[in-house]
């Protein structure tokens, strides 16, 4: 384990032992792995500077001279959930690691301790607790953009609640529709947290810029040694989501050869890794989104017809912002209410012609981007209340001229394309840009260019035509 100054901050161990000998020995250990180390001799020393410096793990001694480790474990453990404790001690006993575990110790070892031993033990209590921080950000991030995907009292989202509401007891699969930044992955997780897996995992997986080797590894996991980089066993997302809930984004951009093992796992629960010989069974439900048209690609036979017909039991459409305008100012409040607490700022309000100006804008990033609109305008505006001249429409091609409207006699493919050119054109040819004026991520946007044979060099100089 080398650490390299400035590039990676050494993972910070906390020592707690009154044995000055056992202490030193093992602080000097781990600093040889490249570990900080700090230390303690009594429990209060230990807890005050676990208070004050950042630490990643936590050693502590059973009997120390002020109290036992099943004192100092919750105390620890209130200040950071998430920090793995090893207990040591010279005369263990089951119950005593029984108690030391329930309390949330990581491990509980006997002396003399082996170097070899602790140090594939630390090794894996951090491996988990970047797991668990990770999968604790996740979950305030979901929560911190948690919202409601039927905001709105248009007649186009009240049939949308009303189908919702039929299905909801189903365990089938369900097809997700809508354009780009409409809340699909939204409503996925309400539908998840709503239907009878709602008590195990949901898992996702954008299939969008994946090449078919790592759909094929992400989704299914693959064996030791299976391809050049396998130096390990990997488990699938499939797996991951056993008895829950897996949901697979942009799912009309899934390579045509994972199609038919997926089409398996619906219909026999059973997969293989890559590299695998052995069968495994699974119990997931499926949803899927797109924002693409699935049987203008069956035509094109770049999307397989049973698995179409599999995923497609229980379809959903997501209107786009544009077709339902009267719920604009309601999702602007919701938003603006989210930004206020997320950016301090009590006196955050929109001005009437900010909302008059919302409401007649195309929003061809629908959602996403009206949240994106508001977020900017709330960071860069010096006053309370945002104005129209603030949400910067303009920027983002508000106003757009009349021939530029898409023609009805056009496939969504071809608007599609039009619209990313004409975005492309205004961000000069730059992705970043145009990725964000778009509401998707930049990966998203190259598959994009790809699929719709876009080139950038062309954009950049002379342009190319629209059609």
């Amino acid at each position: 384990m080398v650490f390299k100054r400035g590039l990676l901050m050494p993972k910070r161990i906390l020592v707690v032992d009154d044995d000055e000998f056992v202490r030193e020995a093992l602080s000097s250990a781990l600093q040889s792995q490249g570990y900080d180390v700090l230390e303690a001799s009594r429990l209060d020393t230990g807890l005050k500077l676990f208070g004050t410096e950042a630490c990643d793990a936590a050693i502590v001694d059973y009997q120390l001279p002020d109290g036992t480790a099943l004192e100092l474990i919750p105390r620890l453990k209130a200040i950071d959930a998430t920090i793995p404790v090893v207990v040591m001690t010279g005369h263990g006993t089951i119950d005593l690691a029984v108690k030391a575990i329930k309390l949330g110790a990581e491990q509980f070892i006997t002396k003399p301790v082996e170097l070899d031993v602790m140090y594939r033990l630390l090794s894996r209590a951090l491996d988990d607790q970047r797991s668990r921080r990770r999968q604790l950000v996740s979950t305030r991030t979901r929560e911190r953009y948690k919202r409601d995907p039927f905001l709105g009292n248009t007649a186009a989202i009240e049939k949308l609640r009303n189908e919702v509401e039929r299905i909801l007891v189903s365990d089938r699969p369900i097809l997700i529709q809508g354009e780009t930044g409409t809340g699909k992955g939204v409503l996925a997780q309400w539908l998840h947290q709503h239907g009878p897996r709602r008590d195990e995992p949901l898992v996702d997986l954008n299939c969008a810029g994946l090449s078919r080797e790592l759909l094929d590894s992400e989704l299914f996991g693959h064996e030791k040694g299976s391809f050049t980089g396998a130096i390990a066993q990997k488990t699938g997302l499939l797996e991951v989501a056993n008895r829950g809930t897996i949901f697979l984004d942009e799912i009309g951009d899934l390579d045509i050869t994972i199609q038919p093992k997926l089409l398996k796992v619906l219909e026999e629960k059973r997969f293989r890794r890559v590299g695998g010989v052995q069968d495994r069974t699974v119990d997931v439900r499926l949803m899927a989104a797109t924002n693409r048209d699935l049987r203008s690609l069956l035509a094109q036979e770049k999307f397989r017809s049973d698995l179409f017909f599999r995923i497609n039991t229980i379809p959903l459409f997501i209107p786009p912002l544009r077709e339902r305008r009267e719920d604009i100012p309601l999702m602007a409040d919701f938003f603006i209410g989210q930004l206020k607490n997320d950016l301090g700022r009590s006196q955050l309000a929109l001005a009437e012609d900010a909302v008059a100006a919302l409401a007649s804008y195309s929003w061809p990033g629908n959602i996403r981007e009206l949240r994106n609109v508001l977020e900017r305008a709330a960071l860069l505006s010096e006053e309370g209340t945002i104005h129209s001249a603030d949400l910067a429409l303009s920027a983002a091609t508000a106003s757009l001229p009349q021939s530029a409207a898409p023609q009805l006699e056009l496939t969504l493919d071809q608007v599609e394309r039009q619209h990313i050119v004409r975005i492309l054109r205004h961000e000069n040819g730059s992705v970043d840009k145009a990725a964000v004026s778009l509401g998707i991520p930049r990966s998203t946007l190259y598959a994009r260019l790809k699929q719709h044979g876009i080139t950038l060099d062309r954009v950049r100089t002379v342009g190319i035509e629209v059609q």
